[in-house]
């Protein structure tokens, strides 16, 4: 899955097509928006690209978006999800793992707004796991002389995750001068 978007990637997921596409027409020039009519459509969409928030419809008729979260959650997705519903949320909801609840209807300013502060979430949890995955990277790359081939798989596992972090930090955050700072910081052995 290629990470060369530039803007914050959205899936607005409903059964009501004219919903979908009225959220996704509300966010096309804050984030790169994609749409599913359906629970299954949802899986396969994560499945295809990386997605950072997900608009999930909580009744659909296939798959229920109780069972999409959970599905999602099962797989580790590394995005956030905010679960939209026409019905009032039962007694059950406190076993959703959702991050954030809509009613419908939603109007646009709000739908802007949670897309938003969902971003900034995961913006920061990303960053401090990359900042974490980096680091490891820089002392395993101090710790190992220059004459010495550096081409081990785990190696090169961390640099790939460093580098797929720093990419959707870049993408997600609105102010780089936290990775500036990050990067200015001597971790160099002495």
């Amino acid at each position: 899955m290629p990470d060369t978007d530039t803007e914050p990637r959205v899936l607005v997921v409903d059964d009501e097509r004219e919903v979908a596409d009225a959220y996704a027409l509300r966010l096309r020039d804050v984030c790169a928006v994609t749409t599913a009519y359906g629970g299954r459509e949802a899986l396969a969409a994560v499945d295809d690209r990386v997605v950072d928030v997900v608009l999930l419809d909580r009744h659909m008729p296939d798959v229920s978006g109780d069972d999409v979260l959970a599905t999602l959650r099962d797989r580790e997705f590394a995005g956030r999800v905010v679960m939209v519903t026409a019905v009032d949320p039962d007694v059950n909801v406190v076993d959703l793992p959702f991050d954030d609840y809509l009613c419908k209807p939603i109007d646009r300013t709000d739908v802007r707004s949670v897309v938003d502060q969902q971003r900034q979430i995961l913006a920061y949890e990303t960053l401090g796991e990359y900042f974490r995955v980096k680091s490891t990277e820089l002392v395993l790359s101090a710790q190992t002389p220059s004459s010495e081939p550096t081409d081990s798989n785990e190696d090169e596992a961390i640099r790939e995750k460093a580098d797929r972090l720093e990419r959707r930090v870049r993408r997600l955050l609105d102010d780089e001068t936290v990775l500036t700072e990050f990067e200015a910081v001597d971790r160099t052995l002495a």
